[in-house]
């Protein structure tokens, strides 16, 4: 091998060595320029590093054997407009003997004739297997200074060098994305460390700072009443001036980040019109500002903002650190605002539990007691710590056929029934329980109402006395008046029995009334009492139907009302107590009449419907809303409405009662405006 070639080939292999013996991706370029300097000549060398869509991400320059520094501005203008731009887009070496005459060279304000003047350069792009990583530039301060066997020297150098210089790329590739993970998975367990709102938001802050070394961040929420935003959180220098800061909708960084949905580090934010005065801080002077969204569920929530780093610029992974913390706080603020929620509203709960009016016992489902209210503690006679050692079967009976043995029926749906309390005093207090599943404190539990009955168990009393005292001393007053009505019926001469009659069957009338009346209020107490029906004959629908209607026929005339019957032929007898039933009939029938408006019609129908015949009453009236509906049947319940005749409200509890002594079934079917139907079946009498 000619000396010549030997040379070269020992000289590459050193410059090989010395290049490929580092991976940080700085010492490899400070050492391949100087190694090229010493090797190939020139004052200045400069290497910029081309990601892969060939965008400048570093470089490295050596001036008078000094390392110095480049701008992002001078990368920028260099590839875009200067001779690496050319070499990039042409993708081969460049030799300018003189860079005065060249076009290709982007001409700065030192080469000037009166300055440096002209030079010479060459420009070698750095190849992996046609890949572009860098562009390496060599510059001597007099033209000519290079030729063509430096040209090649330097292109054999950049040929050796382009491996080294991918692979310590690649490495601080993998570097700054473990920097960046691991920034981001301590930011993670920091950020939700916990779930109440103050402390997140401070983390949040806390963690920016810590991760990408800046003196103030801070942190704007979207607020929905103006359609802009609002800094919530702020720390560091002066921060406190900003929180509480409204942001106009588009306005400033905030404005900007929100509108491109994407985040962006501004170098110089003084010269950067994204930077508004919105933006500033009073008594601070903003140099460079980094900014991303916080998104929460592909919503955008707010924006962060890391202003002014320690080391006077941002890192190159300072935006993606930033927009992962970002992401990372839009999660964690939901979370934290639902835990508010949820905070809060187990404080009403609390709340509306201590203070509930009625007792509140709280057990496992092995009935014991975890919690109590102060209402329960009163009405035992016993404190929470007392009552919490104890089973509920201990402070009421349980009635174990409503509520299951093992308390599974609860498991499906509530319940309710009377029972007692007995205090610790030895007070016996009357209470209707109501017992059903909850979730408290987040366990499933058992909650047992006991609602204090007594001063509702005094006015039944009162009211089944007062009715019972009224209709037996109305009784026999009443047969004294029927007696007497007979007796006047004969005392009156042939001539005025006419008129004496009509007077007569309106007092009459009026009678029959009264003593459906007392004999329905006796029927109720004697049906509640479970005691058995009377003679059970069979009898015909039709009749029973024909009779009411003429019992009502006075009543529906003065109201000019018709009363129409719609009763299919040939219908079986039904087994009943007759009376009984002919008064449930007459009850239907005059409800109907008082509840329709005059000129109305009334039909009374029957039909039959397997073993049992179906009897009903329509009419038009004012119809019972529908929430109305399932109590209209109970003792002493009436609908309460505008222009409804008044009554005592036992007529349709007694019809429930007696159709009910017969294995029938009643109920009503109604809408408000159009009329009711109420329908009630009985069994046919055995037709063999």
């Amino acid at each position: 091998m000619p000396k010549d070639q030997r040379s070269t080939v020992e000289l590459l292999y050193q410059v090989s060595r010395e290049v490929a013996t580092q991976l940080e991706l700085n010492v490899v370029l400070t050492r391949l320029l100087f190694a090229t300097l010493n090797t190939v000549g020139g004052e200045r060398a400069t290497i910029i590093v081309l990601d892969d869509n060939e965008k400048p991400i570093d470089s490295a320059i050596i001036y008078n054997n000094e390392v110095r520094e480049s701008t992002t501005q001078q990368l920028r203008d260099t590839v875009e407009r200067g001779l690496a731009g050319w070499v990039v887009r042409n993708r081969k070496g460049a030799l300018l003997q003189d860079t005065s005459k060249d076009d290709r060279w982007l001409r700065r304000p030192d080469d000037a004739a009166d300055q440096s003047g002209a030079k010479s350069a060459i420009c070698i792009p750095l190849l992996v297997r046609e890949k572009l990583v860098g562009v390496m530039t060599l510059v001597h301060s007099k033209p000519h200074a290079f030729d063509d066997d430096s040209f090649a020297l330097a292109q054999a150098i950049a040929d050796q060098a382009g491996i080294a210089v991918l692979n310590a790329r690649l490495y601080a590739d993998s570097q700054r994305q473990a920097r960046v993970m691991t920034a981001l998975a301590e930011g993670a367990m920091t950020i939700n460390s916990s779930l109440r709102m103050g402390d997140v938001l401070q983390q949040i802050l806390n963690q920016t700072m810590q991760a990408l070394q800046v003196k103030i961040v801070a942190m704007a929420m979207s607020d929905s009443s103006s359609g802009g935003f609002v800094y919530v959180a702020a720390t560091g220098e002066n921060a406190h001036m900003m929180v509480g800061r409204q942001i106009p909708p588009g306005q400033g960084l905030v404005g900007w980040v929100a509108k491109e949905g994407h985040g962006v580090i501004i170098p110089a934010a003084s010269q950067d019109s994204r930077f508004s005065v919105s933006d500033q801080i009073p008594n601070v002077i903003v140099r460079a500002v980094a900014a991303a969204p916080i998104h929460n569920q592909g919503q955008l929530i707010g924006v962060l903002e890391a202003i002014n780093p320690v080391n006077k610029t941002f890192d190159g992974d300072a935006l993606l650190v930033l927009q992962g913390i970002g992401s990372l706080a839009g999660s964690t603020i939901q979370n934290a605002q639902l835990f508010e929620r949820l905070q809060s509203a187990h404080q009403r709960y609390r709340d509306l539990f201590d203070d509930s009016v009625d007792p509140i016992i709280i057990t496992d489902w092995e009935g014991n007691i975890t919690e109590v209210n102060r209402q329960a503690v009163g009405i035992t006679g016993c404190s929470g710590e007392e009552l919490r050692a104890m089973k509920v079967g201990q402070v009421h009976a349980i009635n174990f056929e409503k509520t299951g043995a093992d308390f599974d029926l609860l498991r499906q749906f509530p319940v309710s029934y009377e029972s007692e309390v007995r205090s610790k005093g030895g007070t016996i207090t009357p209470v209707e329980v109501m017992a059903r599943r909850v979730a408290f404190d987040e366990v499933e539990s058992i909650q047992w109402i006991l609602r204090d009955a007594t001063t509702r168990k005094e006015l039944d009393t009162l009211r089944n006395d007062l009715a019972a005292m009224i209709y037996h001393d109305l009784r026999s007053p009443l047969a004294n008046i029927v007696s007497s009505m007979e007796i006047l019926k004969s005392m009156f001469p042939p001539e005025e029995a006419e008129s004496a009659a009509s007077v007569m069957g309106i007092a009459q009338h009026s009678i029959d009334r009264i003593q459906r009346l007392i004999n329905s209020l006796l029927d109720i107490n004697r049906l509640e009492a479970g005691q058995p029906l009377g003679e059970m004959q069979p009898a015909s629908v039709p009749e029973m139907v024909a009779d009411a209607i003429r019992a009502v026929q006075a009543i529906a005339d003065s109201r000019q009302q018709t009363l129409k019957q719609s009763v299919a032929p040939d219908l079986p007898p039904v087994l009943v107590d007759g009376d009984m039933i002919r008064r449930v009939l007459i009850n239907l029938i005059e409800n109907a009449s008082k509840y329709t408006p005059a000129e109305s019609e009334i039909t009374a129908g029957a039909e039959r419907n397997g073993d049992w015949v179906r009897i009903w009453v329509q009419d038009y009236g004012l119809g019972i809303p529908i929430e109305e509906q399932g109590r209209i049947f109970d003792k002493y319940t009436r609908v309460k409405r505008q222009g409804s005749p008044r009554g005592f409200g036992v007529g349709l509890a007694f019809c429930r009662l007696a159709v009910e002594a017969h294995n029938g079934d009643i109920w009503v079917e109604s809408e408000v405006g159009k009329g009711s139907k109420f329908i009630l079946t009985l069994p046919v009498a055995d037709e063999g």
